[in-house]
């Protein structure tokens, strides 16, 4: 999707209202019931469908995205962790991203052991940090180095079918650079609330300066990347950069620490249902 011109900012855009305006939905449906929390989204479709209903409707779509957004987690923090040895030792033997991907996984089998939210705050403050840094450096280093020679802002498919499939993988990109709402009711769940001073007050604010950290982040990584690359760029611009070759492997190595706790964020959802 050519995100550097009319249409391609107005969908970046749009989503990022709709989304916010659909996390907004939720923090006010968590407690729309008097002397009742939704801290589940299986609560809430219960409470809307009916108890069985309520579980089939709400729990397989639940589980495909948190699976799906997982298995994404794990393949983007293999990619990362090969990156980086890539950069850092360039004449060592290449080494199968599958290898980078189990490395990846294996520090979820310590973390995953933390019970609930609270216990990883720390994870996730880095993870949050993380964010903010390598996504910084994504946008200021080809702005730096200014527009590549030779680059194309056509459409890569040659078919109808191959645009529209990339139509819709733009579409999904954008879609998981605003994610959250998998997770928002249960985040909701570990405030404090009273009938004075409800749990939404603060969760609203948090989710308000969340979002504008994410439009911080990544409006400038999806204008200024195609705009330096054109359609020759990765979904992950870390792997297009090459030089310097020690900033970007820091970068590289900021990615993998983000992922890592953004995996646990979503994983901690399901263990209260296991």
């Amino acid at each position: 999707m050519d995100v550097c011109r009319g249409p391609g900012i107005v969908v970046l855009v749009l989503s990022w209202i709709i989304t916010l305006y659909t996390l907004w939905q939720m923090v006010e449906m968590h407690e729309m019931v008097p002397g009742k929390r939704f801290d589940r989204y299986h609560e809430l479709g219960q409470y809307a469908f009916g108890d069985k209903l309520g579980l089939w409707i709400v729990v397989p779509q639940q589980l495909v995205v948190e699976v799906g957004v997982n298995i994404v987690y794990m393949v983007t923090g293999g990619k990362s962790l090969k990156k980086f040895h890539d950069v850092v030792c360039p004449d060592c033997k290449s080494i199968k991203l599958t290898y980078f991907i189990m490395i990846f996984a294996s520090v979820h089998f310590v973390l995953s052991q933390l019970p609930n939210f609270n216990s990883i705050s720390g994870v996730s403050l880095a993870a949050a940090v993380m964010s903010l840094s390598y996504s910084t450096i994504a946008w200021a280093t080809p702005l730096h180095k200014g527009k590549q020679e030779h680059v194309d802002y056509s459409n890569p498919a040659s078919t109808t079918a191959g645009t529209v499939f990339n139509f819709f993988n733009a579409l999904g990109d954008v879609a998981f650079a605003y994610a959250g709402h998998n997770v928002v009711l249960e985040i909701q769940a570990t405030i404090p609330s009273t009938p004075e001073n409800p749990s939404k007050k603060p969760m609203w604010k948090g989710v308000v300066v969340a979002y504008i950290v994410v439009a911080i982040c990544y409006f400038p990584v999806a204008l200024i990347g195609y705009w330096a690359f054109g359609n020759a760029v990765d979904d992950n611009i870390l792997i297009t950069l090459e030089k310097p070759r020690w900033l970007i492997a820091v970068a590289n190595m900021f990615v993998v620490v983000h992922v890592i706790g953004s995996y646990q964020v979503t994983e901690t959802t399901w263990n209260p249902m296991l």
